[in-house]
C-alpha cells in the first residue's frame, strides 16, 4: 500500500502506525509510566531504610547504652544514632546531587538535546542500581554513590520527559505538572521493594530487575522521544522520532540532521517582529529568578529534612516498637502514590484561563504568569500547613502530615517547573530549571545540621527546630505577592502605552 500524499506540491509519506496524534499519545503515556515507575525513587528512602536496617547495613556504629528506669533498674539498650546519621547523611548527599547536578544535566540537555542527556541519565541510572544490587553490609559504603547516581539519573528522566507538555498547547502546564507529580509518586517504588522483601524477593533481585529495565527507557529514547529538543509553541507540521516519514521539503531544510533544534529557531510568521530574547545571564539576575529560587529553597528544605529523618522519628514516636513504624512507614510511602493525583490540578489552576479572551494588548505569556499567582499562593499555604503537623509529637497527627506532605510537595515541583517555563524564554528551560534546582540544592544541605542539631544538643527532640521551620516557611508568601506585583506592574504599563498610543 502507497502511503505517500501530495500536499502542495510536496510528497510526504505517512506510516500508519506513527501518525502525529497517536505517537504524541504514545509518548505522553509511556513517559507518565516512566516518570511514575523509575524517576524519583530515592525520595522513598525511609521504605528503602526499612530494609537496608534490616539487612545490618552500618549496624557495627549501633552501641550498647544502660539507661536507668523508674525503678532504678539498670537496663541495656541499642543505641543506632550513629547508624540513623549515616543513613540520614546518605539522603543528605543524594538529595543534593539531585539538584545541584541538574544544572550540569540543563545544559546539557539544552545543547545536545534529549537523545544525548537520555542515554548519559540511563547509564547512570544503571550504574546505580547495579551497585545497590551488588552492596552489602560488609560493603555500606557503595549506598553513597548508589543513591547519587540513581538520584541524577532519575531527574534526567524527569527534564526529557517535561517538554512532552509541548505537544499539548492549552494544556501545557497540566503535563507539566503531571509528570513532576508521577516523579514524585515513583518514590512509592521503594516501598514496592519494601514489601517484596518482606515477601521474600532479595533486595538484591529487585535491583537487578531495576537494572534490566534499562532497556525499556532505550527504546522509548530512540522511537518515541526527538533526538533534539520539542519546541514550544509547535510548527505547523512538526514531526519528531526517526520511524515517522517527513515531508521532502523538510528535509530539504535540514542540514545537519536535527529538525527539532532548527524548527524552534524559525519564526513561525516571517513577517512578525522578532521579540528579543533574554540571555541566560539576564534571567538569572532577575528579580523574578531571586524571588522563585527563595521560595523554592525553603520549602524544599522542610521536605528533605522530614523525609530523611521520618525513620528516627517513628522510632521516637512509637518508642521503637518495629510493627508500628513498619505500619507508618508504609502508610507514608503510600501516600506518595497520590502525588500523581494531586499535581495535575494545579497544572488545571495555571491553565484556567486558555481559550479565554485576554486584557487589551496582553501577551499569552503575561496572562499565564497572572495565572500562576493562585497556584504559588496554595503551594506556600500547604507547606506552612504541612510544617505545623509535621511539628506536632502526636503519632496519629502524622497521617495527616503524610497527605499534606504529598499534596504539597507534588504542587511544589509542578508548580516550579510550569512556572519557569511560563517566566522564562523557552530556550533556556533546561538551564534555568537547572540553576534554580542547583541553588536550592545548596540552601538544602542545611538539613545535615538541623539532623545533627537534634541528635545532639536536642536531645532527639526536634521541636525547637520544626518550629523554625515553621516560621521560616512564612516567608514563602513573598513570592506569590511579588509576582502579584509583577503583574499588576505590567498591566499598569500596558494601560499607559494603549492610553499614549490613542
Amino acid at each position: 500500500m502507497d502511503n505517500r500524499i501530495t500536499v502542495g506540491g510536496h510528497n510526504i509519506t505517512i506510516s500508519p502506525l506513527c501518525g502525529f496524534k497517536r505517537k504524541r499519545s504514545l509518548t505522553f503515556a509511556t513517559g507518565l509510566v516512566e516518570s511514575l515507575c523509575f524517576s524519583g525513587a530515592v525520595f522513598g528512602w525511609a521504605s528503602l531504610v526499612f530494609v537496608l536496617k534490616s539487612e545490618g547495613y552500618f549496624h557495627s556504629l549501633c552501641v550498647n547504652t544502660t539507661q536507668v528506669n523508674t525503678t532504678q533498674v539498670n537496663n541495656t539498650v541499642l543505641d543506632c544514632s550513629g547508624q540513623d546519621e549515616q543513613f540520614s547523611l546518605i539522603f543528605t548527599i543524594a538529595s543534593f546531587m539531585n539538584n545541584f547536578l541538574t544544572l550540569q544535566n540543563g545544559f546539557l540537555f539544552d545543547r545536545f538535546g534529549t537523545t544525548v542527556a537520555r542515554l548519559y541519565g540511563i547509564f547512570l541510572y544503571t550504574m546505580g542500581t547495579l551497585m545497590v544490587a551488588f552492596s552489602s553490609p560488609a560493603l555500606s559504603v557503595l549506598l553513597y554513590p548508589a543513591l547519587s547516581v540513581l538520584a541524577v539519573g532519575g531527574i534526567l528522566f524527569l527534564i526529557t520527559n517535561m517538554q512532552v507538555g509541548n505537544l499539548f498547547g492549552t494544556h501545557r502546564s497540566t503535563i507539566i505538572t503531571l509528570y513532576n507529580g508521577a516523579f514524585d509518586s515513583s518514590s512509592a517504588l521503594f516501598l514496592v521493594i519494601k514489601l517484596l522483601y518482606e515477601s521474600g524477593v532479595s533486595l538484591c533481585a529487585s535491583f537487578l530487575f531495576l537494572s534490566a529495565c534499562s532497556i525499556i527507557h532505550l527504546l522509548r529514547t530512540f522511537f518515541l522521544l526527538p533526538k533534539g529538543i520539542i519546541p514550544y509553541p509547535l510548527p505547523e507540521g512538526y514531526t519528531y522520532g526517526i520511524t515517522c516519514g517527513k515531508s521532502k521539503s523538510s528535509e530539504q531544510t535540514v542540514a545537519n540532521g536535527n529538525a527539532d533544534r532548527e524548527t524552534e529557531e524559525m519564526p513561525l510568521d516571517k513577517g512578525a517582529p522578532v521579540k528579543e530574547v533574554k540571555s541566560f545571564r539576564e534571567c538569572l539576575l532577575s528579580r523574578l529568578f531571586l524571588v522563585h529560587l527563595s521560595w523554592l529553597s525553603v520549602m524544599q528544605l522542610r521536605h528533605y529534612l522530614f523525609i530523611g529523618t521520618l525513620n528516627p522519628m517513628l522510632q521516637r514516636l512509637t518508642e521503637g516498637e518495629p510493627s508500628l513504624v513498619s505500619q507508618y512507614t508504609n502508610a507514608f510511602a503510600i501516600t506518595q502514590l497520590c502525588g500523581v493525583l494531586c499535581a495535575p490540578w494545579n497544572g488545571l489552576i495555571m491553565d484556567r484561563h486558555k481559550g479565554k479572551p485576554r486584557a487589551a494588548g496582553e501577551t499569552e505569556q503575561e496572562a499565564d504568569l497572572r495565572a500562576s499567582v493562585l497556584s504559588l499562593f496554595l503551594t506556600t499555604l500547604q507547606c506552612v500547613l504541612f510544617s505545623v503537623c509535621a511539628a506536632t509529637p502526636y503519632l496519629p497527627v502524622q497521617y495527616l502530615t503524610f497527605i499534606l506532605q504529598v499534596v504539597n510537595r507534588s504542587f511544589l515541583y509542578g508548580g516550579n517547573a510550569a512556572f519557569i517555563s511560563i517566566a522564562f524564554p523557552s530556550c533556556h528551560f533546561g538551564k534555568v530549571y537547572g540553576a534554580v534546582m542547583a541553588l536550592s540544592a545548596v540552601f538544602s544541605v542545611l538539613q545535615y545540621p538541623c539532623f545533627a542539631l537534634v541528635k545532639g544538643p536536642l536531645n532527639g527532640d526536634p521541636l525547637y527546630v520544626n518550629i523554625a521551620l515553621t516560621l521560616l516557611s512564612l516567608l514563602a508568601f513573598i513570592n506569590p505577592l511579588y509576582v502579584y506585583l509583577h503583574c499588576r506592574s505590567l498591566a499598569s504599563q500596558r494601560a499607559k502605552s494603549i492610553a499614549a498610543s490613542s
